[in-house]
């Protein structure tokens, strides 16, 4: 206020007071000017008349009265010749370059200079040329003046600026003092000192303001009172509310843990609904097979296949729902072992091969180049999304093709990999609703698709939960009638090297390669091609000139009798070995003969098998070679029937079979030589299957690869687990489908099944009551024994000779009340008989073994009395064809008969 009070109006009057000095300097020299002017030009006709007349003192009178003007110093009358008439007071005359042609007016300095100019006349004859005045004024008088009146002006500004000082300076002092009142009264107010006032005397405006800061001040004495009754009240309330939560918050935790708990018993009654419920579920899958060895009116064999495929569905959707019931839970541990990519999707397309062949589809995995060998992850989960993913892939294609495809998608630091695997296939497609709901549990695309295709809706969702578990993410892409395509990513640890190195199988042979198959063509081009082949594609199946050293041919889906003549004759004018491409089972290859050599391999074809095949028929010599021969196969079993009928299912020309009747001697056998395949039976006194299969693998060299298939009479899905990450690739279950025997043969030995014989229906079964099996079935047992009537009546002998020791082994074991030895006379009684036609015994022995494996020894007397009358039935049975008397087995029921009575 001050500032504003002194500043302003002494700006507004020094600006007021220059103007005024300014208007009045330029009034002076203006007035200044117009009275030379004026005097001037009123002398200058005197001085030209003086000047025409010639009348000297006439002009120089006239001059002095110009030079007595009060601001004139000097005055001078000058010609354009350069002469200079007359000059007064003028100390340095400086004379116009030019004459004037009108009044001028220098105001240059403090000095001007007038010039006039004089009009003589044409007849002027004084003078010659133009003449002009030039009058010197002197005008420091005007700038002195001017100074003085600015100097009285600005000390008249500077008197009234003390005055305005000393007015501003009082009324600040004053109006600060109540302003500083002011703000101390506000600053205690805000500390909380609310009892803080100020008088409300002094000027108007003052009293407001005091009046205002009193009324702030009772405000917030009033605000803080009912403050502090409303957060009396609210603490209160807020007391009471925290009480009322932890309260609720125990119950809630109580409730969390309730929930918590239920749904732990819900796990756990899920998984062991599921164990409990697959266990029977195999034992009636086993009856069925047995019940559909017998003899069965068509309608009645239709009815077991229904049966049969329900059962399967059941068994499947069981270990759907315990898996899921396993990660609900969080017991599914994940596996830390190394796999190669190769070998797995090799596996899981050889165990979808059947589906594929069934609906000729074609099967294909591609494994490419830059995918490293080996990795470390979890190989058993990964073949579990890999079969789920391919089989519904199969499921829901008609036709066309299944690919699967592995590639690296990004190499991560620290030695890892993050892998993408996608199965992409020609089928039915989805819409982008079915696929937002494809993920959740027992859900399907369409409620249809169980019906149309069966399952249970649990894979994909398990499936997902896997590989999310093993840190990767599964998505689909797909579009109706499109064909869809399911792909996951997976982080492994890489143990080898970065890139698998290319093997050199071929050294630059020529081979010719016929593939109707687009994308199997190209595969095998880039693997032929990769491994040292000269590959030649051909149009057509015939072999071009010059000829190649092989011919790799893949046949038509479709092979009737005209296909497989038309190729039989291409084979017989074909001048190189010819390597075969069949996609059906190896029981259903064609009977094509191979004049040079070769071989016949069934899609989907593992690369080993390819690599194989290609190292025995690729070579230039291969159109002198044989068949491979020489092949080992070791048979470990400690009952003499079950190995003898092995190897009458596994007689061949090249094959070499020998038998181990216990792990010992399969190790001491092991130690002399190598073998190429082992039927290793589980359940075995002293050295046991799984004892044994560690012994070979910690043998080293071939064995830590050989593939070893488990023979055993009774596995559950999980012994059957168990079997697998114990060192065993396949697990065969007795009685052994020759069907499975011959596939497990052509994917690890590549040995084709041998022609099939047919034969009469044996007589000499023995009846049996109507719905009731029969003691003996001669038609079953030589259908187990390979179509080979006498051998089945000798296995059938042996088994009824062993009886007598098996009841001895089984009142042995009820006697002392162990589980153990109990449940391996039973088991070694199943197995016997899973070779013999003797379905009786045989579904006897099979419920016995699963009700002691899934309840233990409670309640199994009905059952024991029933396998001891089987026992006494079927030697009875085995008595009367020898035609002697069965005392002996009457003895054995009399004395299991006391022994139960006590």
């Amino acid at each position: 206020m001050t500032l504003w009070i002194l500043c302003l109006p002494l700006l507004v009057l020094m600006a007021a007071a220059v103007l005024a000095l300014y208007q009045d300097t330029e009034w002076r020299k203006s007035a200044l000017r117009d009275r030379l002017t004026i005097a001037a030009e009123l002398q200058a006709p005197v001085l030209a008349h003086a000047l025409m007349e010639e009348e000297g003192q006439r002009l120089e009178s006239t001059a002095h009265r110009l030079l007595n003007i009060e601001e004139a110093r000097g005055v001078g009358l000058y010609t354009d010749t350069g002469m200079t008439i007359l000059e007064l007071g003028r100390a340095r005359a400086q004379v116009a370059l030019a004459p004037p042609q009108e009044t001028r007016l220098d105001t240059r300095g403090d000095l001007w200079r007038l010039l006039v100019p004089l009009g003589l006349g044409e007849n002027n004859d004084a003078t010659a040329g133009q003449v002009w005045l030039e009058i010197d004024i002197d005008t420091r008088a005007l700038t002195l003046g001017h100074y003085r009146r600015l100097a009285s002006a600005g000390l008249g500004l500077l008197i009234l600026g003390l005055l305005l000082f000393v007015l501003a300076s009082s009324l600040g002092r004053r109006l600060d003092a109540n302003l500083n009142d002011a703000a101390e009264a506000l600053r205690r107010l805000r500390n909380g000192d609310l009892h803080a006032r100020l008088a409300e005397n002094g000027p108007p405006e003052l009293r407001r303001l005091a009046w205002h800061v009193n009324a702030l001040g009772d405000e917030l004495e009033h605000s803080r009172d009912n403050m502090q009754r409303q957060i009396e009240q609210t603490t209160a309330d807020l007391q009471e509310s925290m009480e009322t939560i932890e309260i609720k918050n125990i119950e809630l935790d109580l409730a969390h843990r309730r929930a918590l708990e239920a749904n732990r018993v819900k796990s756990e009654f899920l998984a062991s609904m599921s164990h409990e419920i697959r266990t029977p579920l195999n034992g009636i899958v086993g009856f069925c097979r047995l019940l559909g060895r017998s003899r069965l009116e068509p309608r009645q064999r239709e009815w077991l296949d229904q049966v049969q495929v329900a059962c399967d569905n059941l068994l499947a959707l069981v270990n759907d729902v315990l898996d899921f019931s396993r990660m609900e839970a969080g017991r599914l541990e994940l596996d830390r072992a190394e796999l190669d990519m190769v070998a797995l999707i090799d596996e899981a397309l050889g165990l979808q091969a059947p589906l594929a062949h069934q609906k000729g589809l074609h099967l294909l995995g591609l494994v490419y180049d830059d995918v490293p060998s080996p990795l470390r992850g979890d190989p058993l989960r990964i073949r579990q999304v890999l079969t789920n993913l391919i089989h519904n892939a199969l499921k829901f294609t008609d036709q066309g093709d299944v690919i699967v495809r592995v590639m690296v998608d990004e190499v991560a630091g620290h030695g890892q990999v993050l892998l993408r695997i996608s199965i992409s296939d020609t089928g039915v497609g989805l819409t982008p609703q079915e696929q937002n709901e494809l993920f959740q549990a027992f859900r399907q695309a369409t409620p249809g698709h169980p019906r149309q295709y069966g399952g249970s809706g649990l894979g994909l969702a398990i499936s997902r939960q896997l590989v999310e578990q093993m840190g990767g993410r599964l998505s689909v892409e797909s579009a109706p009638s499109q064909g869809s395509t399911f792909s996951f990513t997976l982080p492994l640890d890489v143990v080898g090297g970065v890139e698998m190195a290319p093997q050199r199988i071929l050294d630059g042979e020529r081979v010719a390669l016929y593939e109707p198959h687009a994308p199997t063509r190209h595969a095998l081009n880039h693997l032929l091609t990769r491994w040292g082949a000269q590959v030649l594609e051909v149009p057509h199946p015939e072999v071009p000139a010059p000829p190649p050293n092989l011919l790799v041919a893949g046949l038509p889906t479709v092979l009737s009798e005209t296909v497989i003549e038309e190729w039989q004759t291409r084979l017989d004018t074909c001048p190189c070995p010819a390597l075969l491409l069949v996609n059906a089972t190896p029981l259903e290859l064609p009977n094509l003969t191979l004049p040079m050599g070769g071989e016949i391999l069934c899609k989907p074809l593992s690369r080993q098998l390819l690599a194989d095949s290609l190292r025995r028929c690729g070579s230039p010599q291969a159109a002198s070679r044989k068949p491979r021969s020489g092949t080992r196969l070791l048979i470990v079993d400690d009952n003499a029937s079950n190995r003898r009928l092995l190897r009458e299912l596994l007689q061949r020309p090249g094959l070499s079979i020998e038998e181990a009747g216990s792990g010992q001697e399969a190790m001491a056998l092991a130690e002399s030589e190598p073998f190429d395949l082992v039927l290793m039976d589980i359940r075995m006194p002293g050295m046991d299957g799984v004892e044994t299969t560690r012994a070979l693998r910690s043998l080293g060299k071939h064995w830590a690869h050989c593939p070893i298939i488990a023979v055993t009479a009774h596995a559950l899905e999980d012994d059957r687990q168990q079997l697998l990450d114990s060192g065993l690739q396949e697990v065969l279950i007795k009685p052994v489908d020759s069907i499975e025997l011959e596939a497990i043969l052509q994917r690890h030995l590549r040995i084709a099944p041998p022609p099939r014989l047919e034969s009469d229906a044996p007589k000499g079964s023995e009846p049996a009551a109507s719905g009731e099996l029969a003691v003996v079935d001669m038609a079953l047992g030589t259908r187990l024994a390979n179509g080979n009537e006498s051998l089945a009546r000798e296995l059938l002998g042996e088994l009824a000779n062993s009886l007598t020791s098996s009841a001895s082994e089984l009142r042995s074991a009820l006697a002392t009340g162990e589980e153990g030895p109990l449940l391996d006379a039973v088991h070694s009684l199943n197995g016997a008989c899973r070779y013999c036609g003797a379905p009786e015994l045989a579904l006897v022995a099979e419920t016995l073994e699963t009700r002691i494996r899934s309840r233990g020894t409670t309640d199994i007397a009905s059952l024991v009395d029933e396998l001891f009358r089987a026992m006494d039935r079927l030697q009875a049975w085995h008595a009367q064809q020898q035609g002697q008397p069965s005392s002996t087995t009457i003895a054995s029921a009399n004395s299991f008969s006391s022994l139960n009575d006590k």
